[in-house]
C-alpha cells in the first residue's frame, strides 16, 4: 500500500468526499495564509527596548533581535505540535497557531499595564490550557458550546467573513485608521502595497470565478512575485515594502521553555485569577466561534447548526495551549484562516496535517513566511471574507428575535476587532429580545447564564478592574 492510499484510509478522505490532492492543496493554502504569524507573533511579544516600560518578553544577555527570532522557532514548533493533534485525533481541517489579540494581551497589558513578569504570564496561559483540557474531558466545553442560540450560530460565519476581510484589507493598505472617522480609504492610486495589492486581490478573484484550483495559492504567489520582480528590476524601492524581509532562526530555545514554572512563584493570586479568567473567556469564544464559523463554510454542521464531535477539536485546541505556554508563547488557538484550506476543499485531518508539516520543514529552512510579504498573503482573507459572506442567508432575518442577535453578532465582529466580542454581543442579546417579545419559553436557563457570564467579562475587560490591580 502506497504513502497515498495510507492516507486516504487513516484520514477517510474519500468517505468525505474529498482526494489526496485537494486536502494537501488545501493545507498548503491555509499554511500560506495563516504563516505571517511566525513573523508577527514574535514582533508582539518580544520587549522593543525603544518603548518605556516593558511590553513584552525580555531576557538578560539577549538583544530583542535573538529573543524574537528564539520566539519564532516556539511559534512554529507550537503551531506544528497543536495542528498536528488536530489532524490525528481530530481529523479536521483546522490549523492552530499562537492567537493574534491574545498576543498583544500577553504583551501590553498582562505584562506592560499590570507589570506582571512575563514568566509568570507564560504560567497563566498554562493553566488555561490545563483548565480546557479539564473541560473539554468531562464534556463542559462542548455543552456550553451547545448553548449558542441558533442566530448567533448562522450569524458567526458571516461575521468571521467580515473580520477576516478588514484584517486582509489593512494589510494591503486599502483600508486605513481616520481620526475622524475611524477607517478609511488607504492611497489605493500611489501607495505601491496598495497598488500590488489591488491588482492581486482581482487577479485572485479572477482565477477563484473560473473555478481555477488553487487559485488562492496563484494569487498569493502571484501577488509576491510582482511585488519582487517591481522591487528587483523596476523603480520601486526595498523600502516601499513589497518584499518581505528576513527572519534569523535561532533554534536554542532553553531561555523560554519552561519558563512558565518560574512564574508560578511569582503568583499574586487575585491579580493571576483575573489574568487567567480573561484568557479563558477569549480563547474559548473565539475557537468555538471559530470552529462553527469554518465548519459552516464547510458544511459540516448537523441540522441544529451544530458541529459533530466538537470535543476532539476542543481537545486540540486545549493541548496546544498548554504546550505552548509551556514552550513560551502566548495562547494557542484555532485559526480563522482555515477557512481558507476549506474553500479550496479540505475537509480532513490531511490539510491540518499538511500545514503541520510544512510549519516543521519551516524550521529547517528560513521561514517560508519570511519570504510571502504580509499584504499578498492575506489577499486570501479578503477573498475569503467576501465568500463567507453567503452563510447570511441561513438567517431568519424576517424574525427580529432572530435578526437582531444575528445582527449584532455580524456587526461587533468586524468592529470591535473581536470574534469573542461578536459572539458576546449576540448571546447577551438573545434572551432579552426573546423576553421583551414575549417568547420566554424558547430561553433556557443555560441562555441567561451565559449572557450572565458575558456581562461578567465585559465588566472585568473593559471597566478597569484589570489595570486597577497594578
Amino acid at each position: 500500500m502506497g504513502v497515498s492510499e495510507s492516507l486516504e484510509r487513516f484520514f477517510d478522505v474519500q468517505e468525505h468526499g474529498s482526494s489526496v490532492r485537494t486536502e494537501i492543496l488545501a493545507g498548503v493554502t491555509t499554511f500560506l495564509t495563516m504563516s505571517y504569524i511566525v513573523v508577527v507573533n514574535p514582533s508582539i511579544l518580544t520587549d522593543q527596548p525603544g518603548i518605556p516600560g516593558p511590553d513584552g518578553i525580555a531576557i538578560a544577555g539577549m538583544s530583542a533581535g535573538e529573543v524574537q527570532s528564539m520566539i519564532a522557532v516556539v511559534t512554529i514548533i507550537a503551531a506544528a505540535t497543536a495542528t498536528f493533534v488536530m489532524a490525528v485525533y481530530a481529523n479536521r481541517p483546522f490549523a492552530q497557531a499562537p492567537g493574534l489579540g491574545l498576543n498583544a494581551f500577553f504583551a501590553f497589558t498582562v505584562v506592560g499595564a499590570l507589570g506582571i513578569p512575563w514568566q509568570t504570564a507564560l504560567a497563566a496561559v498554562v493553566v488555561e490550557g490545563i483548565i480546557f483540557i479539564i473541560l473539554t474531558a468531562i464534556g463542559a466545553r462542548e455543552y456550553v458550546i451547545g448553548l449558542f442560540p441558533e442566530p448567533v450560530k448562522f450569524a458567526v460565519g458571516t461575521g468571521i467573513g467580515l473580520f477576516l476581510a478588514i484584517i486582509g484589507l489593512q494589510a494591503m493598505g486599502i483600508v486605513v485608521d481616520d481620526g475622524t472617522t475611524l477607517v478609511t480609504l488607504g492611497s489605493v492610486a500611489s501607495d505601491p502595497v496598495a497598488i500590488i495589492s489591488v491588482v492581486g486581490l482581482f487577479f485572485t478573484f479572477a482565477l477563484y470565478a473560473r473555478n481555477v484550483p488553487g487559485s488562492i495559492i496563484l494569487g498569493i504567489l502571484g501577488t509576491t512575485v510582482v511585488g519582487w520582480a517591481i522591487t528587483t528590476f523596476g523603480p520601486i524601492t526595498p523600502e516601499a515594502g513589497l518584499v518581505a524581509g528576513s527572519t534569523s532562526v535561532t533554534y536554542d530555545i532553553t531561555p523560554l521553555a519552561g519558563a512558565f514554572v518560574s512564574g508560578l512563584a511569582q503568583v499574586e493570586a487575585f491579580t493571576f485569577a483575573l489574568v487567567v479568567f480573561t484568557f479563558f473567556f477569549v480563547d474559548f469564544f473565539d475557537t468555538a466561534g471559530t470552529l462553527v464559523g469554518v465548519g459552516q463554510a464547510g458544511g459540516f454542521l448537523d441540522e441544529d447548526g451544530n458541529l459533530p464531535d466538537i470535543d476532539k477539536p476542543l481537545m486540540a485546541d486545549a493541548i496546544g495551549t498548554t504546550v505552548g505556554g509551556m514552550l513560551g508563547t502566548s495562547t494557542v488557538t484555532t485559526y480563522i484562516e482555515s477557512a481558507t484550506g476549506v474553500e479550496e476543499g479540505g475537509r480532513t485531518g490531511l490539510t491540518a496535517l499538511t500545514v503541520a508539516v510544512l510549519f516543521v520543514l519551516s524550521l529547517a529552512i528560513v521561514p517560508l513566511a519570511a519570504a510571502i510579504p504580509q499584504y499578498a498573503s492575506h489577499i486570501a482573507l479578503v477573498v475569503i471574507g467576501v465568500v463567507m459572506l453567503r452563510n447570511v442567508v441561513d438567517i431568519a432575518w424576517n424574525d427580529l428575535t432572530q435578526a437582531i442577535p444575528a445582527g449584532m453578532t455580524i456587526l461587533v465582529m468586524p468592529f470591535a476587532y473581536s470574534i469573542a466580542y461578536g459572539i458576546a454581543a449576540g448571546i447577551v442579546s438573545y434572551p432579552l429580545i426573546k423576553l421583551a417579545a414575549g417568547e420566554r419559553r424558547d430561553v433556557r436557563l443555560g441562555h441567561w447564564a451565559l449572557a450572565g457570564a458575558f456581562v461578567v467579562y465585559f465588566v472585568v475587560r473593559t471597566g478597569g478592574i484589570l489595570t486597577a490591580q497594578v
